[in-house]
């Protein structure tokens, strides 16, 4: 697979080091990464073989959540937090399937997730903005032209922190992060969650795993579902609670093997 964006063409970018964005976007067969990210995936997959069901069920159970979102909750704004890079079913695709008026902002650090996404939505006239910004500064995000010139923050949004958590390794840092973002948001608005934790790895192949991570610029880590159920403090979570993300409002039933090698949990909550 060749070197889609060519180095000179987007600033900012360390071609020499794996990326965590780049890695998944591989992960879920995209084309906006690098050598040096496909090699970190293939080391890893060595220690993790189920490490792309891992991204493939973090992709669809987002799908089901916005879905859900939109049709069960009403919901028609929705704040996506590290958005990574555009792949099939990003969340103003499904979003719009439902209520083509949703409004979606989507916020990202990393240089080629960001310009993706803007060569994405160059030609959309959807209400739909990119914003390049630290998530971790909830004040330069809330206060982005791409974000407070679209979202109306009296009405209900959803925050989405699907997979992004991880990369928050303190777990006071992570839980204060989401509580910020959602005393920003109007009463009956949602937060909905998803974090690697071991299933059917073990705590030592994960581990190992995340020391791939650790090369990067975003080191990663897994919790228990005790730890993930305290990143949405203030939130009230809705059925099913957090469970293994495959079983999270499956479309179809789900095998027990199945759910847990998705290692992974998933979580949607409501706040008032």
């Amino acid at each position: 697979m060749a070197d889609e964006v060519p180095k000179t063409t987007t600033p900012g970018v360390d071609h020499t080091r794996p990326n965590a964005a780049r890695m998944y976007d591989y992960h879920l067969g995209g084309n906006a990464n690098f050598q040096v990210d496909r090699d970190a995936v293939e080391r890893g997959r060595a220690i993790l073989p189920d490490a792309t069901y891992y991204m493939q069920q973090n992709r669809a159970v987002l799908m089901r959540m916005v879905r859900y979102l939109v049709q069960d909750a009403g919901i028609d704004q929705f704040l996506d937090l590290g958005s990574g890079i555009p792949t099939r079913g990003n969340v103003h695709e499904v979003a719009h399937l439902h209520d083509p008026r949703a409004r979606v902002a989507y916020v990202d650090f990393e240089p080629i997730a960001v310009a993706h996404a803007r060569r994405i939505l160059a030609d959309t006239e959807a209400p739909v903005t990119i914003t390049q910004a630290d998530i971790r500064e909830p004040d330069v995000v809330l206060n982005a032209p791409g974000v407070a010139g679209l979202l109306d923050f009296d009405r209900p949004i959803a925050v989405l922190a699907v997979g992004i958590l991880p990369f928050l390794t303190d777990d006071a840092d992570a839980a204060d992060l989401m509580a910020r973002y959602r005393r920003a948001t109007a009463p009956g608005s949602y937060g909905a969650v998803t974090h690697i934790s071991p299933l059917t790895w073990t705590w030592e192949q994960v581990t190992e795993a995340l020391r791939i991570l650790a090369e990067t610029a975003t080191p990663e880590v897994a919790r228990t579902p005790e730890q993930i159920r305290a990143l949405l403090p203030g939130y009230e979570l809705v059925e099913p609670g957090l469970v293994p993300a495959a079983r999270w409002r499956p479309e179809h039933e789900v095998s027990e093997q199945d759910a847990l090698r998705s290692n992974c949990y998933a979580a949607v909550g409501r706040h008032d």
